[in-house]
């Protein structure tokens, strides 16, 4: 889905949901779902108030608490800095994330051995495991050509 698109679908949600989209809500949503880079909080407050100096942060945190419990925002957990809000992939996805830039790409884990590790991760230690989380973290292609 185009990230046009998809602030668009956002929205309709949104306001499918009762919630009111007020002009600052509207930027807010079109800064997250035209990201591929996690954005904490601060990163978000700064984008949108460059398109519209009159939001507020209060503005932000809501927005991003609706957008995450309706399922199209997902907490990312960095572990340099504060978390952060990534657009969700269909499907059961896992995170490579830049730890420079932020740039995430998303991949499937439809692979034997991450399913031979969760079985034998639930058989060694007596859990019955329901879901998973995977995120690595490192530098992307262009960050590590910058960095070197």
């Amino acid at each position: 889905m185009a990230n046009k698109d998809r602030a668009s679908t956002w929205l309709n949600q949104l306001h499918a949901h009762g919630y009111r989209l007020t002009t600052p809500r509207q930027t807010v949503v079109e800064v997250v779902a035209t990201s591929h880079r996690i954005l904490n909080p601060a990163e978000v407050y700064g984008l949108a108030r460059a398109l519209n100096p009159k939001i507020g942060l209060v503005t932000v945190y809501r927005t991003l608490e609706k957008l995450e419990e309706l399922g199209m925002l997902q907490r990312v957990h960095q572990p340099s800095s504060c978390q952060g809000f990534i657009a969700t992939s269909p499907g059961h996805q896992h995170l490579l994330i830049c730890m420079h830039c932020g740039l995430v790409e998303y991949f499937d884990g439809k692979d034997e051995k991450l399913d031979h590790l969760i079985t034998n991760l639930a058989q060694s230690s007596g859990f019955q495991i329901q879901e998973h989380w995977l995120q690595f973290f490192g530098f992307c292609e262009t960050c590590l050509h910058v960095l070197q």
